[in-house]
């Protein structure tokens, strides 16, 4: 009896540790069959999204036409040459290594530019008009002639412009206190007016439009929209979160935009924002004006552009390349971060062409006595062969460098657009 008692504990026993086993089995196979389940779903979806990523890359190259850059190797940003380019947070330094994603390149030919240089300070500036009021002021954050608007007015380009498909817009701006004792925030907005005379009213003006906006708090954000029956269900909208891409109170910021046909880009600074290769898919959209309005900032630099400048044909084959693309600040000749998409392509040209030797040549505008000048653009074209060494390993051997000052001017120094033509950069194959 003792005997048999003694045999069914260990039976119980036993079958008691099998179940426990068995349980602890079923969870470490149920544990591993969710592994490998989430692991595969992790790893189906990683495809899906590489999918939708490749897929969106092709619509974008669809919509570049020849002048889409690789979006390799190191980056920075770019701007103008000269005298009265913006003077954003650059250190004194000849190398200036950035995001690579800043792929903008400015238009060849400059069809607008202003940077209030010829206004006098507090007068409304020359070649705007407003509904309210505006004026012309310096400021301790940065050189140069200012606009200044603040309020729910606006401010926008007097005469037409006459834009092709393709062209780039670029200004800096600073954020500045409103009315109410905070910061203001403001709207940008590149449209297709109704009255050229007068200001065209409403939330969406005009027949239809691109609005940049800024918000009190600093997040950026844009808005599309075509007006009538054929833009019902095309307007766009977006924003960025990204703390840092929120602008702030007295600090300046270089803004530029590439429109490519229905494409339009957005750059702050050395980051691209917003992307939208579908902006305006109506072909009778044609903008025709730019206004600043609704909050409080400084504007100046303002440079309109046109044509994709074709760097490999004007070198290689012509032999001469001028350039507009290469950004200083006043009187200085550190290259800035916003030339780097122009000095990204001029250096795939002499990467391509390993046997071309080049001669960079600096000009400036006529503002300054002669001397300095000459200095200044030999110093310019110095650094610009620098940053071609150091950022993308172009062998200075191949590069000689002078600088003509304001000696070879290519149109009359009598206004700001025409001294914008003088400050330039030119390479001659050799």
């Amino acid at each position: 009896m003792k005997k048999t008692i003694f045999v069914l504990f260990l039976i119980l026993i036993f079958g008691t540790a099998q179940n426990s086993q068995a349980q602890i089995f079923d969870k470490l196979k149920k544990k591993t069959e969710e592994k490998i389940k989430s692991e595969g779903e992790k790893r189906a979806q990683d495809k899906i999204n590489k999918g939708v990523d490749n897929a969106y890359d092709e619509l974008e190259g669809n919509n570049d036409e020849d002048q889409e850059t690789e979006k390799k190797s190191d980056g920075t940003e770019q701007e103008s040459e000269g005298e009265n380019v913006n003077e954003s947070e650059t250190k004194e330094t000849k190398t200036n290594i950035m995001s690579s994603k800043y792929d903008f390149i400015p238009g060849e030919k400059v069809i607008f530019f202003d940077d209030f240089s010829q206004d006098a300070i507090g007068d409304f500036p020359l070649l705007w008009n407003t509904n309210g009021s505006g004026e012309i002021v310096t400021t301790n954050l940065s050189t140069g002639n200012w606009m200044k608007f603040s309020g729910r007015e606006a401010i926008w380009t007097d005469e037409l412009l006459k834009l092709p498909e393709n062209y780039t817009i670029e200004f800096d701006i600073i954020p500045i206190r409103g009315e109410e004792g905070g910061m203001a925030g403001y709207n940008f907005r590149l449209m297709q007016s109704i009255n050229a005379k007068s200001f065209d009213y409403g939330a969406v003006p005009g027949e239809a439009g691109f609005c940049f906006h800024m918000e009190y708090f600093g997040r950026p954000g844009y808005r599309t929209y075509i007006n009538g029956n054929e833009g019902d269900g095309l307007g766009l909208s977006g924003s960025k979160n990204d703390d840092n891409l929120k602008q702030k109170e007295d600090q300046k910021y270089h803004i530029a935009i590439w429109i490519q046909k229905s494409r339009v880009r957005l750059y702050q600074n050395e980051t691209k924002l917003f992307d939208l290769p579908k902006a305006f898919p109506v072909t009778t959209v044609k903008m025709d004006r730019i206004r600043f309005e609704d909050g409080a900032a400084l504007v100046s630099n303002v440079r309109i552009a046109v044509g994709n400048p074709d760097m490999r044909s004007k070198l290689i084959t012509e032999g001469k390349l001028v350039t507009y693309g290469i950004y200083f600040d006043v009187n200085k000749d550190v290259v800035k971060s916003e030339s780097f998409g122009t000095l990204k392509e001029i250096a795939k040209v002499l990467s391509d062409n390993p046997d071309v030797k080049v001669k960079i040549i600096g000009h400036t505008d006529s503002d300054g006595d002669d001397k300095s000048n000459a200095d200044l653009s030999k110093r310019r074209a110095a650094s610009v062969k620098s940053f071609l060494a150091n950022n993308f390993n172009i062998d200075e051997a191949r590069i000689t460098t002078d600088g003509k000052g304001e000696s070879e001017p290519v149109a009359p120094n009598d206004n700001a657009t025409n001294k914008s033509l003088n400050r330039r950069v030119e390479f001659i194959k050799m």
